[in-house]
């Protein structure tokens, strides 16, 4: 797995912020750009994907062990 980009840390946030936080700061980066959002709140292991199916960006994984942390990669 690519290492990412940038790396968006929001534990100790409550859904819907890291959601809203991501969706704030995918439009900076370049197509291709892969973002790591680290979140503790146990609704982000369900709501970043449902994000990414929503908004056509693409959920590459889920890393339990390291946050957790959750890797996204930016489309178009």
């Amino acid at each position: 797995m690519s290492e990412p980009d940038e790396v968006l840390d929001c534990r100790g946030q409550r859904c819907p912020l890291p959601v809203i936080n991501l969706a704030r700061r995918l439009p900076d980066l370049p197509p291709g750009a892969i973002v790591r959002v680290l979140a503790d709140d146990p609704a982000a292991a369900v709501d970043i994907p449902a994000f990414c199916r929503l908004r056509g960006h693409e959920f590459l994984a889920a890393h339990p062990d390291r946050g957790p942390a959750y890797d996204v990669r930016r489309t178009g």
